[in-house]
């Protein structure tokens, strides 16, 4: 009698493995409509600093203004940026505080004038004194990839920030703490497209 063939069991497929990897966002090329705040935030603020303070035509109305302006540039700043520019405090804080003696420096140095050169060292000066300020506060906080391309834009951006103001001629005889809106839109665009290049792209759970 024949004995009866066993058929072979049929394979089981592996189970597939899960990719558990975080997926990762591609860096924006700009941090996003929240940043355009920081447009208005420089007319504003600088306002406000130059009602208090008074006309920039003295080392003491440049400390009180510049500070009171760059104390609300920085909030909106940090805001902006949701959490890239480190803790609130200190990034407010080092802003009102580099700011202001970058502003005295830099209005004493050409002599409280308004013509575009004279804006155009004002600019630079203030500028440097912000980035290195803000930079070391980066530096600080673990952010190295941005603290060091954003201290050196500073300088540069309130150069020419001031020199916008200078060609429109809005309002830089009254000796201002800032530069209004011309300027400003242009330190926004340009501020936003380094903060994006130097930020790292955050990951999310996939």
């Amino acid at each position: 009698m024949a004995t009866p063939q066993t058929l072979p069991r049929p394979q089981r497929a592996a189970p597939a493995e899960l990719d558990t990897a975080p997926a990762t966002r591609e860096r924006p090329r700009f941090p996003g409509w929240r940043w355009m705040a920081v447009w208005p935030a420089f007319p504003i603020a600088g306002y406000i600093g130059w009602k208090i303070g008074g006309r920039v035509d003295a080392i003491d109305a440049a400390l009180v203004g510049g500070a009171l302006t760059a104390a609300g540039l920085g909030a909106v700043q940090w805001w902006a940026a949701k959490g890239a520019l480190g803790r609130a405090a200190a990034w407010i804080g080092a802003s009102a505080v580099g700011y202001a003696v970058g502003l005295a420096a830099g209005a004493a140095l050409v002599g409280y004038d308004t013509d575009l050169g004279s804006l155009a060292v004002m600019g630079l000066v203030s500028g440097a004194a912000l980035g290195a300020a803000q930079g070391l506060v980066l530096a600080r906080q673990g952010r190295r990839a941005l603290a060091l391309p954003w201290a050196l834009a500073m300088p540069v951006l309130f150069a020419l920030g001031w020199s916008v103001a200078s060609v429109t001629g809005i309002g830089v005889d009254d000796q201002f703490t800032v530069f209004g809106a011309g300027g400003a839109l242009m330190f926004t665009l340009l501020s936003g497209l380094l903060l994006a290049r130097f930020t790292p792209a955050r990951t999310q759970a996939g």
